[in-house]
């Protein structure tokens, strides 16, 4: 188990074993306790934010161990949680523990990031957006916009997309979202990329992760 930062533990789970690791785990400290190779553990317990449980997939990703169920123990409702229904506290702790797993959607971009809750893209500083996105063959907008928001669905076909600013939101499911503009800030679970990209794919990966419930 891999208690990102301070999280709590809840009562269903047994404290002692758990790695400490930071509050969004690094690189190093993820090869360091899931290394890439002889990994006996057949499932990894996440006790964090959506930006440990997805900093944790992404190591999986590229690692290639995506056969390695994964349960997120956060202490409260996240986004991820609403997406793929998932418990909180004590529940998601029996879960973890008595659950089943389930091949999910593992939606990543095209620096092979995984998100699990909600992306946002921006002009810089939160500023105006200016550009396009597509999500498959659909326009969501062009020109210039607020900025746009990227869920995972949790199902096929693996994501929505939103233009931000609006009263009502007008969601475009697809199977991948493409956005291109002068320079787009993009945050990632709450997490922001340090660089300004030009553009910026999201996108339903060819394996799935198995989302333990």
């Amino acid at each position: 188990m891999l208690r990102c930062g301070d999280a709590p533990i809840p009562v269903t789970l047994p404290p002692e074993g758990a790695v400490v690791v930071s509050d969004v785990p690094t690189r190093e400290e993820l090869a360091e306790h899931l290394p890439r190779t002889e990994m006996p553990e057949r499932i990894i317990i996440v006790a964090g934010q959506d930006a440990a449980l997805a900093a944790v997939l992404t190591h999986l990703l590229r690692s290639e161990r995506l056969d390695v169920e994964v349960a997120f123990v956060p202490a409260a409702r996240t986004d991820a949680t609403r997406i793929h229904g998932l418990d909180k506290g004590a529940k998601a702790g029996r879960a973890a523990l008595e659950g089943t797993a389930h091949a999910t959607p593992l939606i990543r971009d095209d620096l092979g990031v995984v998100l699990v809750g909600c992306a946002r893209l921006t002009g810089p500083d939160g500023g105006r957006l200016t550009g396009e996105t597509y999500v498959d063959h659909r326009a969501l907008f062009s020109g210039d916009a607020a900025g746009i928001e990227i869920h995972p669905t949790g199902h096929a076909p693996g994501l929505r997309a939103a233009r931000l600013g609006r009263m009502r939101r007008k969601w475009i499911e697809g199977r991948a979202a493409q956005t291109g503009g002068d320079a787009i800030a993009v945050t990632r679970d709450g997490v922001p990329e340090p660089k300004r990209l030009k553009r910026s794919t999201f996108y339903r990966h060819n394996v799935d992760w198995l989302s333990v419930r």
